[in-house]
């Protein structure tokens, strides 16, 4: 449960702060967007190391189909653009290929 939430957080922690640099590159916002998005970024790379995993490569692997199904809720939520069957068949494959990854026998 707790390698769930991190990653529920440092996905959240992560589009935010891409997103700042997305509004200010993109949208013509201003460049204070950055300083709160530098430190969201900064807390994402944090919370991915309170995951607990034996190789980084595996946490980092595992973590991009939450990054995915995360971004498709902001999408959805953040930016009113409606998920549509292939987003979410996108996002499904993906979080079962975390699930494989997180879950697998490992011997």
């Amino acid at each position: 449960m707790a390698t769930l939430i991190a990653y529920g957080a440092a996905a959240l922690a992560e589009i935010a702060g891409c997103f700042a640099f997305w509004a200010w590159l993109r949208l013509g916002r201003s460049a204070v967007w950055l300083a709160p998005g530098l430190c969201a970024l900064a807390l994402f790379a944090y919370l991915l190391t309170r995951v607990e995993a034996e190789a980084a490569g595996r946490t980092f692997a595992a973590y991009g189909g939450v990054y995915i199904a995360a971004s498709i809720l902001w999408l959805w939520l953040a930016e009113g653009h409606r998920p549509d069957r292939w987003d979410l068949a996108g996002g499904a494959v993906c979080l079962a290929g975390t699930a494989i990854i997180l879950l697998g026998p490992r011997g």
